[in-house]
Protein backbone atom coordinates (compact mmCIF):
# COMPACT_ATOMS: atom_id res chain seq x y z
CA UNK A 1 0.00 0.00 0.00
CA UNK A 2 1.18 3.58 -0.85
CA UNK A 3 0.42 6.73 1.15
CA UNK A 4 -0.81 9.90 -0.73
CA UNK A 5 -1.72 13.40 0.60
CA UNK A 6 -4.90 14.53 -0.71
CA UNK A 7 -6.80 17.81 -1.21
CA UNK A 8 -10.11 16.97 -1.39
CA UNK A 9 -14.29 18.56 -1.16
CA UNK A 10 -16.65 17.37 1.31
CA UNK A 11 -20.07 16.71 -0.86
CA UNK A 12 -22.12 17.54 1.84
CA UNK A 13 -20.03 20.71 3.71
CA UNK A 14 -18.55 22.07 0.73
CA UNK A 15 -15.76 22.26 3.16
CA UNK A 16 -11.73 21.68 1.52
CA UNK A 17 -10.37 18.88 3.41
CA UNK A 18 -6.48 18.14 3.29
CA UNK A 19 -5.10 15.07 5.20
CA UNK A 20 -3.76 11.36 4.18
CA UNK A 21 -4.72 8.43 2.74
CA UNK A 22 -3.67 4.76 1.87
CA UNK A 23 -4.44 2.93 -1.18
CA UNK A 24 -2.95 0.67 -4.45
CA UNK A 25 -2.78 3.76 -6.60
CA UNK A 26 -3.66 6.47 -7.11
CA UNK A 27 -6.86 5.39 -8.72
CA UNK A 28 -7.93 3.45 -6.11
CA UNK A 29 -7.51 6.40 -3.85
CA UNK A 30 -9.52 8.79 -5.84
CA UNK A 31 -12.41 5.80 -5.67
CA UNK A 32 -11.92 5.61 -1.53
CA UNK A 33 -12.47 9.13 -1.09
CA UNK A 34 -15.57 9.14 -3.70
CA UNK A 35 -16.93 6.21 -1.33
CA UNK A 36 -16.24 8.12 1.90
CA UNK A 37 -18.37 11.22 0.26
CA UNK A 38 -15.51 13.67 -1.14
CA UNK A 39 -14.73 14.93 -4.21
CA UNK A 40 -10.89 14.99 -4.79
CA UNK A 41 -9.11 17.39 -6.19
CA UNK A 42 -5.65 16.58 -5.73
CA UNK A 43 -3.85 13.39 -5.08
CA UNK A 44 -0.11 13.47 -4.42
CA UNK A 45 2.37 10.44 -3.54
CA UNK A 46 4.26 11.02 -0.85
CA UNK A 47 7.65 9.95 -2.53
CA UNK A 48 8.99 9.84 0.93
CA UNK A 49 7.21 6.84 1.66
CA UNK A 50 8.48 4.22 -0.57
CA UNK A 51 12.15 5.63 -0.30
CA UNK A 52 12.47 4.86 3.34
CA UNK A 53 15.35 2.57 4.18
CA UNK A 54 18.70 2.54 2.75
CA UNK A 55 17.97 -0.36 0.40
CA UNK A 56 15.03 1.32 -0.94
CA UNK A 57 16.68 4.87 -1.69
CA UNK A 58 16.61 5.82 -5.46
CA UNK A 59 19.86 6.86 -6.38
CA UNK A 60 21.60 8.29 -9.53
CA UNK A 61 22.20 4.66 -11.20
CA UNK A 62 18.66 3.52 -10.67
CA UNK A 63 17.68 7.05 -12.52
CA UNK A 64 20.53 5.95 -15.21
CA UNK A 65 19.11 2.59 -15.33
CA UNK A 66 15.51 3.67 -16.04
CA UNK A 67 16.59 6.29 -18.27
CA UNK A 68 18.25 4.32 -20.77
CA UNK A 69 16.18 1.04 -20.29
CA UNK A 70 13.52 3.20 -21.69
CA UNK A 71 15.44 5.12 -23.71
CA UNK A 72 16.62 1.45 -25.86
CA UNK A 73 12.67 0.14 -25.69
CA UNK A 74 10.91 3.36 -27.18
CA UNK A 75 13.78 3.68 -29.81
CA UNK A 76 12.91 -0.36 -30.94
CA UNK A 77 9.44 1.22 -31.41
CA UNK A 78 7.61 -0.32 -28.38
CA UNK A 79 4.60 2.10 -27.41
CA UNK A 80 5.96 3.86 -23.80
CA UNK A 81 3.27 2.14 -21.74
CA UNK A 82 4.35 -1.40 -23.04
CA UNK A 83 7.84 -0.13 -22.01
CA UNK A 84 6.95 1.56 -18.81
CA UNK A 85 6.22 -2.10 -17.65
CA UNK A 86 8.88 -3.29 -19.15
CA UNK A 87 10.78 -1.57 -17.14
CA UNK A 88 9.02 -1.93 -14.14
CA UNK A 89 9.37 -5.58 -14.42
CA UNK A 90 13.05 -5.50 -14.48
CA UNK A 91 13.96 -2.69 -11.91
CA UNK A 92 14.86 -4.35 -8.47
CA UNK A 93 13.98 -1.27 -6.46
CA UNK A 94 11.13 -1.25 -4.72
CA UNK A 95 10.29 2.35 -4.28
CA UNK A 96 11.39 2.91 -7.93
CA UNK A 97 9.19 0.11 -9.20
CA UNK A 98 5.63 1.35 -6.95
CA UNK A 99 6.44 4.81 -8.65
CA UNK A 100 6.62 3.62 -12.04
CA UNK A 101 3.10 2.05 -11.67
CA UNK A 102 2.06 5.23 -10.31
CA UNK A 103 3.08 7.40 -13.59
CA UNK A 104 1.73 4.01 -15.77
CA UNK A 105 -1.84 4.71 -14.05
CA UNK A 106 -1.31 8.70 -14.68
CA UNK A 107 -0.39 8.04 -18.62
CA UNK A 108 -3.24 5.09 -18.81
CA UNK A 109 -5.69 8.13 -17.84
CA UNK A 110 -4.21 10.36 -19.92
CA UNK A 111 -1.56 12.67 -18.82
CA UNK A 112 1.75 13.31 -20.21
CA UNK A 113 4.48 11.47 -19.04
CA UNK A 114 6.26 14.73 -17.98
CA UNK A 115 3.12 15.49 -16.24
CA UNK A 116 3.31 12.02 -14.31
CA UNK A 117 6.97 12.22 -13.52
CA UNK A 118 6.48 16.19 -12.45
CA UNK A 119 4.94 14.38 -8.96
CA UNK A 120 7.50 13.05 -7.80
CA UNK A 121 9.85 15.58 -7.88
CA UNK A 122 12.51 14.25 -4.91
CA UNK A 123 13.12 11.57 -7.70
CA UNK A 124 12.61 13.20 -11.16
CA UNK A 125 13.94 17.27 -10.75
CA UNK A 126 12.97 20.12 -12.87
CA UNK A 127 16.09 19.09 -15.66
CA UNK A 128 14.60 15.58 -15.50
CA UNK A 129 11.06 16.80 -16.56
CA UNK A 130 11.95 19.44 -18.94
CA UNK A 131 13.98 16.92 -21.46
CA UNK A 132 11.16 14.80 -21.28
CA UNK A 133 8.39 16.97 -21.78
CA UNK A 134 10.98 18.58 -24.94
CA UNK A 135 11.57 15.26 -25.88
CA UNK A 136 7.53 14.47 -25.94
CA UNK A 137 6.74 17.99 -27.93
CA UNK A 138 9.20 16.76 -30.96
CA UNK A 139 8.84 13.12 -31.03
CA UNK A 140 12.38 12.44 -29.69
CA UNK A 141 11.72 10.77 -26.46
CA UNK A 142 14.12 8.14 -26.21
CA UNK A 143 16.72 11.05 -27.82
CA UNK A 144 15.89 12.58 -24.66
CA UNK A 145 16.27 9.68 -22.27
CA UNK A 146 19.19 8.81 -23.93
CA UNK A 147 20.49 12.31 -23.39
CA UNK A 148 19.16 12.30 -19.43
CA UNK A 149 21.16 8.95 -18.82
CA UNK A 150 24.50 9.95 -20.35
CA UNK A 151 23.93 13.73 -18.26
CA UNK A 152 22.94 11.78 -14.81
CA UNK A 153 26.28 9.58 -15.26
CA UNK A 154 28.64 11.91 -16.02
CA UNK A 155 26.97 14.56 -13.15
CA UNK A 156 27.39 10.61 -10.85
CA UNK A 157 30.98 10.43 -11.66
CA UNK A 158 32.15 14.13 -10.92
CA UNK A 159 30.25 13.95 -7.27
CA UNK A 160 31.60 10.61 -6.46
CA UNK A 161 35.32 11.79 -6.97
CA UNK A 162 35.08 14.45 -4.77
CA UNK A 163 33.41 12.32 -2.45
CA UNK A 164 36.52 10.20 -2.92
CA UNK A 165 38.88 12.29 -2.14
CA UNK A 166 37.46 13.18 0.81
CA UNK A 167 37.42 10.20 2.37
CA UNK A 168 41.75 9.94 3.05
CA UNK A 169 41.53 13.64 4.94
CA UNK A 170 38.58 12.68 6.88
CA UNK A 171 40.03 8.95 8.00
CA UNK A 172 43.55 11.05 9.03
CA UNK A 173 41.35 13.66 11.12
CA UNK A 174 39.27 10.86 12.75
CA UNK A 175 42.13 8.58 13.58
CA UNK A 176 43.85 11.80 14.87
CA UNK A 177 40.73 13.12 17.18
CA UNK A 178 40.90 9.30 18.89
CA UNK A 179 44.86 9.28 19.30
CA UNK A 180 44.13 12.95 21.11
CA UNK A 181 41.55 11.75 23.53
CA UNK A 182 43.34 8.68 24.26
CA UNK A 183 46.20 10.40 25.19
CA UNK A 184 44.76 13.23 27.12
CA UNK A 185 42.23 10.66 29.00
CA UNK A 186 44.90 7.98 29.57
CA UNK A 187 48.42 8.91 29.60
CA UNK A 188 47.95 12.57 31.24
CA UNK A 189 45.99 12.13 34.10
CA UNK A 190 49.05 9.29 35.06
CA UNK A 191 51.48 12.13 34.82
CA UNK A 192 49.28 14.26 36.90
CA UNK A 193 49.40 11.58 39.39
CA UNK A 194 52.99 11.09 39.30
CA UNK A 195 53.30 15.19 39.94
CA UNK A 196 51.04 15.44 42.91
CA UNK A 197 53.08 12.53 44.67
CA UNK A 198 56.57 15.34 44.76
CA UNK A 199 55.81 18.10 47.47
CA UNK A 200 56.93 21.26 46.17
CA UNK A 201 56.42 20.51 41.71
CA UNK A 202 55.81 23.73 39.87
CA UNK A 203 53.95 22.13 36.75
CA UNK A 204 54.73 23.84 33.00
CA UNK A 205 51.56 25.69 31.91
CA UNK A 206 51.25 23.69 28.83
CA UNK A 207 50.92 21.02 31.15
CA UNK A 208 48.26 22.05 33.47
CA UNK A 209 46.16 23.19 30.23
CA UNK A 210 46.32 19.94 28.51
CA UNK A 211 45.39 18.29 32.46
CA UNK A 212 42.54 20.70 32.71
CA UNK A 213 41.10 19.82 29.16
CA UNK A 214 42.00 16.37 30.17
CA UNK A 215 39.88 16.13 33.85
CA UNK A 216 36.71 18.51 32.27
CA UNK A 217 36.34 15.34 29.14
CA UNK A 218 36.78 12.55 31.18
CA UNK A 219 34.44 14.00 33.93
CA UNK A 220 32.45 16.21 31.85
CA UNK A 221 32.08 14.05 28.95
CA UNK A 222 28.38 14.48 28.69
CA UNK A 223 28.64 18.33 28.51
CA UNK A 224 30.61 18.08 25.16
CA UNK A 225 28.80 15.50 23.69
CA UNK A 226 25.56 18.10 24.42
CA UNK A 227 27.13 20.92 22.81
CA UNK A 228 28.23 19.37 19.56
CA UNK A 229 24.79 17.79 19.24
CA UNK A 230 23.24 21.18 19.58
CA UNK A 231 25.77 22.90 17.27
CA UNK A 232 25.64 20.12 14.86
CA UNK A 233 21.25 20.24 14.95
CA UNK A 234 21.25 24.06 14.93
CA UNK A 235 24.18 24.34 12.11
CA UNK A 236 22.12 21.83 9.81
CA UNK A 237 18.60 23.84 10.37
CA UNK A 238 20.46 27.30 9.71
CA UNK A 239 22.15 25.53 6.60
CA UNK A 240 18.59 25.22 5.11
CA UNK A 241 17.50 28.04 5.58
CA UNK A 242 17.92 30.63 2.47
CA UNK A 243 20.27 32.44 4.45
CA UNK A 244 22.45 30.07 5.53
CA UNK A 245 22.77 28.21 1.80
CA UNK A 246 23.48 31.46 0.79
CA UNK A 247 26.74 31.75 3.01
CA UNK A 248 27.79 28.32 2.40
CA UNK A 249 27.69 28.69 -0.82
CA UNK A 250 29.49 31.93 -0.72
CA UNK A 251 32.36 30.12 1.46
CA UNK A 252 32.50 27.86 -1.67
CA UNK A 253 33.00 30.37 -4.36
CA UNK A 254 35.40 31.74 -2.66
CA UNK A 255 37.20 29.82 0.07
CA UNK A 256 40.55 28.21 -0.96
CA UNK A 257 41.60 26.07 -1.64
CA UNK A 258 38.24 24.19 -2.49
CA UNK A 259 37.23 27.17 -4.74
CA UNK A 260 38.52 26.51 -7.99
CA UNK A 261 36.91 22.89 -7.58
CA UNK A 262 33.76 24.29 -6.97
CA UNK A 263 33.69 26.72 -9.72
CA UNK A 264 35.15 24.51 -12.09
CA UNK A 265 32.21 21.68 -10.63
CA UNK A 266 29.62 24.24 -11.28
CA UNK A 267 30.80 25.40 -15.08
CA UNK A 268 30.55 21.87 -15.85
CA UNK A 269 27.23 21.29 -14.58
CA UNK A 270 25.86 24.25 -15.92
CA UNK A 271 27.16 23.33 -19.43
CA UNK A 272 26.33 19.70 -19.29
CA UNK A 273 22.58 20.73 -18.64
CA UNK A 274 22.28 23.64 -21.06
CA UNK A 275 23.47 21.40 -23.78
CA UNK A 276 20.97 18.55 -23.42
CA UNK A 277 18.00 21.28 -22.68
CA UNK A 278 19.46 22.81 -26.16
CA UNK A 279 19.53 19.46 -27.51
CA UNK A 280 16.16 18.70 -26.67
CA UNK A 281 14.81 21.61 -28.37
CA UNK A 282 14.29 23.69 -25.18
CA UNK A 283 14.14 27.23 -25.40
CA UNK A 284 16.54 29.41 -24.61
CA UNK A 285 14.39 31.21 -21.25
CA UNK A 286 12.88 28.01 -20.29
CA UNK A 287 16.75 26.15 -20.28
CA UNK A 288 18.24 29.13 -18.43
CA UNK A 289 15.94 28.77 -15.86
CA UNK A 290 15.97 25.33 -15.45
CA UNK A 291 19.54 25.47 -15.53
CA UNK A 292 19.70 27.90 -12.33
CA UNK A 293 17.45 25.74 -10.58
CA UNK A 294 20.01 22.43 -11.37
CA UNK A 295 23.22 24.19 -10.89
CA UNK A 296 23.43 23.76 -7.25
CA UNK A 297 24.44 27.10 -6.19
CA UNK A 298 22.80 29.81 -5.10
CA UNK A 299 24.99 32.31 -6.46
CA UNK A 300 25.46 30.84 -9.36
CA UNK A 301 21.76 30.76 -10.10
CA UNK A 302 21.39 34.09 -9.26
CA UNK A 303 23.80 34.82 -11.89
CA UNK A 304 21.99 32.97 -14.57
CA UNK A 305 18.52 34.19 -13.60
CA UNK A 306 20.61 38.21 -13.91
CA UNK A 307 21.71 36.80 -17.61
CA UNK A 308 18.23 35.82 -18.36
CA UNK A 309 16.77 39.05 -17.45
CA UNK A 310 19.04 40.33 -20.01
CA UNK A 311 18.82 37.84 -22.92
CA UNK A 312 15.00 38.46 -22.63
CA UNK A 313 16.14 42.40 -23.24
CA UNK A 314 18.06 41.23 -26.28
CA UNK A 315 21.35 40.38 -25.50
CA UNK A 316 22.89 37.32 -26.44
CA UNK A 317 23.60 34.65 -23.51
CA UNK A 318 27.94 35.43 -23.95
CA UNK A 319 27.33 38.87 -23.58
CA UNK A 320 24.84 38.52 -20.42
CA UNK A 321 27.93 36.26 -18.89
CA UNK A 322 30.48 38.33 -19.47
CA UNK A 323 32.26 39.88 -16.47
CA UNK A 324 30.26 38.00 -14.31
CA UNK A 325 32.61 37.11 -11.24
CA UNK A 326 30.79 33.61 -10.50
CA UNK A 327 31.49 32.36 -14.02
CA UNK A 328 34.81 31.49 -15.64
CA UNK A 329 36.01 33.43 -18.68
CA UNK A 330 35.77 30.35 -21.18
CA UNK A 331 32.59 29.83 -20.21
CA UNK A 332 31.02 33.16 -22.24
CA UNK A 333 33.66 32.66 -25.02
CA UNK A 334 32.68 29.32 -25.67
CA UNK A 335 29.19 30.31 -25.60
CA UNK A 336 30.08 33.15 -27.90
CA UNK A 337 31.81 31.05 -30.72
CA UNK A 338 28.63 28.54 -30.21
CA UNK A 339 26.02 31.42 -31.19
CA UNK A 340 28.22 32.40 -33.97
CA UNK A 341 28.68 29.09 -35.76
CA UNK A 342 25.00 27.97 -34.38
CA UNK A 343 26.71 24.92 -32.99
CA UNK A 344 26.04 25.75 -29.34
CA UNK A 345 24.99 22.56 -28.28
CA UNK A 346 28.20 21.47 -29.19
CA UNK A 347 30.17 23.92 -28.08
CA UNK A 348 28.22 23.47 -24.59
CA UNK A 349 29.29 19.87 -24.78
CA UNK A 350 32.53 20.71 -24.83
CA UNK A 351 32.84 23.03 -22.18
CA UNK A 352 31.16 20.63 -19.90
CA UNK A 353 33.94 18.20 -21.01
CA UNK A 354 36.94 20.13 -20.28
CA UNK A 355 35.56 21.45 -16.64
CA UNK A 356 35.14 18.09 -15.84
CA UNK A 357 38.37 16.89 -16.90
CA UNK A 358 39.88 20.31 -14.85
CA UNK A 359 37.56 19.21 -11.91
CA UNK A 360 39.42 15.89 -12.01
CA UNK A 361 42.58 17.46 -11.94
CA UNK A 362 41.47 19.80 -9.14
CA UNK A 363 40.40 16.96 -7.03
CA UNK A 364 43.94 15.40 -7.20
CA UNK A 365 45.80 19.00 -6.46
CA UNK A 366 43.10 19.57 -3.72
CA UNK A 367 44.74 16.17 -2.27
CA UNK A 368 47.75 16.83 -2.56
CA UNK A 369 47.92 20.10 -0.81
CA UNK A 370 45.32 18.39 1.95
CA UNK A 371 47.82 15.82 2.86
CA UNK A 372 50.84 18.05 4.26
CA UNK A 373 48.57 20.62 5.78
CA UNK A 374 47.13 17.30 7.80
CA UNK A 375 51.01 16.00 8.67
CA UNK A 376 51.47 19.46 9.66
CA UNK A 377 48.45 19.47 11.98
CA UNK A 378 49.05 15.85 13.11
CA UNK A 379 53.06 16.83 13.83
CA UNK A 380 51.74 20.26 16.06
CA UNK A 381 49.57 18.06 17.92
CA UNK A 382 51.89 15.35 18.74
CA UNK A 383 54.70 18.28 19.78
CA UNK A 384 52.09 19.78 22.03
CA UNK A 385 51.26 16.27 24.02
CA UNK A 386 55.29 15.26 24.05
CA UNK A 387 55.96 18.66 25.34
CA UNK A 388 53.00 18.42 28.18
CA UNK A 389 54.46 15.32 28.88
CA UNK A 390 57.92 15.63 29.20
CA UNK A 391 58.39 19.30 30.49
CA UNK A 392 57.99 18.61 33.89
CA UNK A 393 60.27 15.50 33.86
CA UNK A 394 63.38 17.76 32.41
CA UNK A 395 62.24 20.29 35.47
CA UNK A 396 62.39 17.58 38.01
CA UNK A 397 65.64 16.28 36.82
CA UNK A 398 66.74 19.80 37.03
CA UNK A 399 65.76 20.13 40.57
CA UNK A 400 66.18 16.52 41.84
CA UNK A 401 69.78 16.36 40.66
CA UNK A 402 73.08 17.09 42.67
CA UNK A 403 76.30 18.25 42.02
CA UNK A 404 78.82 15.97 42.27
Amino acid sequence: MLTYSYTARNQKTGQKVKAEIEAENERAAGKLLVERGFTPLQIILKTGKPGIGFRNRIGAKDRVIFSRQLSTLINAGLPLLQSLNTVRGQTSNKALKDITSEIITAVEAGSPFAAALSKYPAVFDEVYVSLIAAGEASGKLHASLERLATQQEKDAEVVSKIRGAMIYPGIVLLVLFALIIFMMTTVLPQVENLYRSLPGVKLPFITLWLMGIANFIVHLWWILILVLGAVIFGGRRWLRTPKGKQTLDKIKLRAWPVAPLFKKLYMARFARTASSLIGSGVPMIQMLNTTAEAVGNSQVAASIHRATEQVKGGKTLSESLEGDPNFLDLVPDMIHIGEQSGALEDMMGKVADYYEREVDSQIKSVSTIIEPVLMIIVGIMALIIVAAVLLPIYSLGGKFSAPR
